[in-house]
């Protein structure tokens, strides 16, 4: 938050969308103290400075050690000895200048506890907690406990009586249009058809739009009743007027009123517990005693219990034991009681990350109101990390870590899991906010920091300021820079040991030269952090091919999951699916909106094709001779568009082309485009359908999703038609390299002297009603007159001094997050303009750029949830874990505490000749072996008979048929045939060979992805 009071839309740009504006206001007023700087402090502060708050105190009395270098990412050897709160300091205030950053170094008591809206303690005593949660539910005071031990996590908050939650999930408002309305007792409300409308039983709604039945837009909300997916029931309706056609139905959002129990209350009930795998159901319960009787262990012996004592195991379980006398716990889980007892005085960098990341999650609820605050406890255990076989359980007695920064990590898991982790060499893709918040943990943690590891990454983006919210090893003087080298610059600053390499490549075919055969075999692992779809499948296969595991983990605002792929254990990330955003009927957005969605992607579509495709295509067909032939071979209609649009960019405006010669022209263009966008076009679609049309069933024509538009009329009063023209003009003249102004009163001048060409609507127009409508047209051949047009633009654009004339253009590539590039500006205002036309309500800038720009909201708090779930199943892939019930995939909302943990999906199987085989199944082929010459197409399919008693009856590569029988390839090495079935060289740096193989003896299969790959080696 700014001085003014202003929220920092760059900074804060995709917190914005998980939160809101009136959130983020709230926020920016809450002064928060957070108690303990070790590991889980640190990771709770840095996420809560991040989201933005008025201010953050950090407490602490303790001085930094060894051990706090496990999970203290802001701690360097240097700081040994010097208070924990004071060292972090600098650091925590460089992430948001925005937010007041203080130390504290003295003890907690009353009156420090009442300078705060909200209080955070972590690394705690028992009696602490209670008293002091006490003091705060008494006060108001927001009050939470976070703690971490070993591979062990807890929570706890007390929000006070009567705490308000203004938006208990944070999703829009669920909205839908109305096809027909009933008068009855109750009123049956039917919805279109082209969405469902998502509501259920007990949401208030209210209506708009509605003709006929007026009097629902005027009445209060009120209470539905579902009925199906498209329909529900309202109040009594009889007494209204007849619906006639329209309408709006938009969910009302209430606040709910909720009571906390302060904790000493509800240490004692069960009931509280927030489930998260449900099954550790009875661990959770058991951990809810565990933590107490951890406590008084430390009250006794004023110390944690040693690592792997079965003594200090045997006392805490007692200690249990004694406790559940009055809880009655009806199945005490005595092995994980033993297991915390062993790994207690450990502290680890990913069970920080986790829960830290919740905790900061509901500071930000406390001072918001904004999402359904946890209620009360939380539970959270990884002890499917410690080694599966209880042979390979660690003795009592390991050497010593003092004096090593990775001792809170051999607290549990041992000496020689920490040599091994500092060996591994794995390859990150992606550098921005799951990237940075993995690569702190894996420096953290010593992965591939030992002269035999080696970390990876690779990010082909620059730092951004929207970045820098979230990505947080990043810092304003960073923009610009390359994000894989500043993030492993950074963590190499955090642990001086790790041993990192930064690129800037995109992963993709085009980088297999780099990362090839070779560089793939040689890793122990991947992780992916990547914001797509199609980058995850591709290195999915990658990693299949060369049967590497992948770890994997998204986010969207407040959801978040995790994948762990192992080879031959689960299934792997898989193939894209089809694409689960809602596609737009053509038709709908070239004719028929209806919801804001639909006008912000015509605009969209608009800035494409006029910024964008046209200059692209003037300049190919400068560079190109064959541009004109290849066009004309897509067909008569688009050649006649494409062509046309050439021609006409290329002509100077006197000659009848587009092509400006000065800002004039530039400003012209846009008035005159303004016209035919928002009056002539919507004047031709009344005349084709008017206001009072009626179907063949006689039914209105303009209802249901059909809204009936009307033509706007220019106003440069109007701010909306105003910012059109500046946006479009500056725009226009950017792609023939003509400057331009934002000086509206200038503009303006130049605008009152355009003559607008007067328009008089065609009745030879046709209007496409549906989409196969339009394919249907434009595949059919041309009529003599726009084969005319057509024959008349070649010898147009064959003219030699057309092309000596000729000057390139500028295409411009959508750019979302530069404000003085015109581009969002252009979005909202013609998004905007054309929603007035069909009476849909605007969109304002924040959320036009969110739709237009395709953002993925997103926020700290659930980016570093995922990469400490990410790094739990690290430790499990290390220690080279068989057991698919010790691995974990994690479903999580934040915003409303849902947790869904569960083991992966074992590979799919599927039968040849009666032999199960999964897509982890291969044959792997050396081409050449002992020195002989490389193999022929019949020396492989014999090796494959051999191997397996499967006869090879067709080959592929990729889209290639190599072999389908043909005798006279049997002889040509595998190589050369692959050479002559795609026609192409193999790449020097290719060295394995992806080959499909067709079997007789295979049956048909209901999966594409059933099939045995021949994974065949170079020579």
């Amino acid at each position: 938050m700014s001085e003014t009071g202003e929220i920092d839309e760059g900074f804060y740009s995709r917190q914005l969308y998980v939160l809101g504006h009136e959130a983020m206001h709230r926020m920016a007023t809450a002064r928060v103290l957070i108690a303990g700087m070790r590991g889980l402090g640190v990771e709770i502060a840095k996420n809560v400075i991040l989201a933005g708050v008025k201010s953050v105190t950090v407490q602490d009395e303790g001085e930094a050690v060894w051990s706090d270098l496990s999970s203290q990412f802001f701690l360097k050897e240097s700081h040994l000895g010097q208070n924990l709160a004071e060292c972090s300091l600098q650091q925590l205030s460089d992430l948001n200048s925005h937010v007041l950053v203080s130390a504290h170094t003295g003890p907690l008591d009353e009156d420090l506890l009442q300078q705060f809206q909200v209080v955070v303690l972590t690394d705690s005593s028992l009696e602490d907690q209670v008293r002091f949660g006490e003091l705060c539910h008494k006060h108001g005071i927001k009050f939470i406990v976070a703690d971490t031990k070993g591979l062990c996590g807890q929570l706890f908050c007390d929000f006070g009586e009567e705490f308000v939650v203004l938006d208990q999930n944070g999703e829009a408002p669920k909205s839908a249009m109305i096809e027909s309305i009933s008068k009855g007792n109750p009123g049956v409300v039917i919805c279109t058809d082209d969405k469902k409308h998502g509501l259920s039983d007990g949401t208030q709604v209210i209506f708009s739009e509605v003709q006929g039945m007026t009097e629902l837009n005027s009445i209060a909300p009120v209470e539905i009743k579902k009925r199906d997916l498209y329909s529900f029931s309202i109040s009594d309706t009889s007494g209204f007027s007849e619906y006639v056609r329209s309408g709006v139905v938009t969910e009302v959002k209430q606040p709910c009123t909720l009571n906390f129990k302060p904790l000493s209350e509800a240490l004692s009930d069960l009931q509280l517990l927030v489930m998260n795998d449900f099954g550790k159901i009875w661990r959770h319960n058991t951990l809810h005693l565990a933590f107490q009787a951890l406590h008084n262990f430390v009250k006794k012996e004023q110390r944690l219990p040693y690592p792997q004592s079965q003594s200090d195991a045997d006392a805490l379980l007692v200690e249990v034991k004694e406790l559940n006398s009055v809880a009655q716990v009806e199945e005490l889980d005595e092995a994980a009681v033993r297991k915390l007892s062993q790994t207690a005085q450990g502290d680890l960098a990913p069970v920080n990350a986790f829960i830290g990341g919740i905790a900061a999650q509901e500071v930000i609820k406390a001072c918001s109101g904004k999402f359904m605050p946890l209620r009360q406890w939380f539970y959270f255990d990884a002890l499917e990390c410690l080694p599966e076989e209880e042979e390979d359980q660690l003795s009592e007695c390991f050497s010593s870590a003092e004096g090593s920064r990775y001792s809170g990590q051999i607290a549990v898991f041992g000496p020689a899991f920490q040599e091994k982790l500092a060996r591994q060499k794995y390859f990150l893709v992606g550098a921005g906010a799951i990237g940075c918040e993995l690569l702190k943990n894996f420096a953290l943690m010593g992965l591939g920091a030992g002269e035999e590891g080696r970390i990876t990454v690779t990010d082909m983006d620059f730092i951004e300021r929207s970045n820098l919210n979230r990505q947080f090893l990043f810092r304003s003087q960073d923009v610009g820079k390359p994000k894989s080298e500043v993030a492993a610059k950074a963590v190499k600053e955090m642990n001086p040991q790790i041993q990192i390499t930064a690129h800037q490549n995109r992963l993709d075919p085009d980088s297999e030269g780099v990362y090839d055969y070779n560089f793939f075999t040689s890793l122990d692992g991947v992780a992916a952090a990547l914001d797509n779809v199609e980058a995850r499948v591709y290195l999915d296969k990658r990693c299949v091919q060369h049967l590497k595991p992948l770890l994997e983990g998204g986010t969207m605002g407040t959801q978040g999951h995790t994948l762990v792929v192992v080879p031959h254990l689960t299934e792997s990330y898989g193939p894209a699916t089809s694409n689960s955003g809602e596609s737009i009927p053509l038709c709908t957005l070239k004719n028929f909106p209806h919801r804001i969605e639909h006008t912000l992607q015509w605009a969209r579509d608009q800035f494409e094709g006029l910024f964008n495709q046209t200059p692209e295509n003037v300049n190919l067909f400068l560079r190109d001779d064959g541009f004109v032939e290849r066009t004309l071979g897509h067909g008569d209609a688009e050649a006649l568009e494409v062509l046309g649009g050439v021609w006409s960019s290329l002509s100077g405006m006197k000659a009848g082309g587009q092509r400006p010669a000065s800002w004039e022209d530039c400003v012209s263009w846009a008035r005159c485009r303004w016209e035919t966008l928002f009056n002539n076009d919507i004047c031709q679609l009344l005349h084709c359908f008017p206001a009072d049309q009626v179907t063949p069933t006689g039914l209105p024509f303009w209802s249901g999703s059909k809204r009936c538009p009307h033509p706007l009329t220019f106003d440069p009063d109007c701010p909306t038609h105003m910012d059109y023209i500046i946006s479009a003009a500056n725009l226009y003249g950017q792609i023939y390299g003509v400057e331009g102004t934002r000086d509206s009163k200038s503009i303006r001048d130049i605008v009152e002297k355009v003559s607008v060409p007067s328009f008089t609507p065609k009745s030879a127009v046709k209007i496409h009603l549906t989409d196969k409508e339009m394919e249907e047209d434009k595949v059919k051949d041309c009529d003599d007159a726009e084969k005319a047009r057509l024959e008349d633009l070649k010898g147009k654009l064959a003219s030699s001094t057309l092309k000596k004339s000729a000057m390139q253009m500028f295409p411009m590539d959508f750019e979302k997050d530069d404000d003085t590039n015109f581009h969002i500006d252009y979005i909202v205002a013609a998004s905007n303009l054309r929603a007035e036309n069909y009476n849909i309500p605007a969109a304002d800038r924040h959320k036009s750029k969110l739709i237009a720009g395709r953002i993925i909201p997103a926020i700290a708090t659930t980016t570093a949830a995922v990469a400490g779930l990410m790094c739990l199943e690290l430790y499990k892939l290390v220690q080279g874990h068989q057991k698919i019930s010790s691995y974990r995939t994690a479903y999580f909302t934040l915003a409303v505490e849902y947790f869904v943990m569960s083991q992966p999906s074992p590979p799919r199987r599927f039968q040849i000749a009666g032999k199960k085989y999964t897509l982890w199944d291969d044959f792997l082929v050396e081409g050449r072996l002992g020195g002989q010459q490389e193999m022929t197409l019949g020396d492989l399919l014999r090796y494959i008979k051999e191997q397996s008693g499967l006869t090879v009856n067709s080959l592929y590569y990729g889209t290639a048929i190599l072999y389908s029988g043909q005798e006279d390839r049997l002889e040509l090495s595998v190589s050369d045939l692959v050479k002559q079935g795609t026609k192409k060289e193999i790449p020097p740096h290719k060295k394995m060979l992806e080959l499909i193989p067709s079997f007789a003896e295979e049956e048909d299969s209901d999966s594409d992805s059933d099939y045995l790959t021949i994974r065949y080696l170079l020579p």
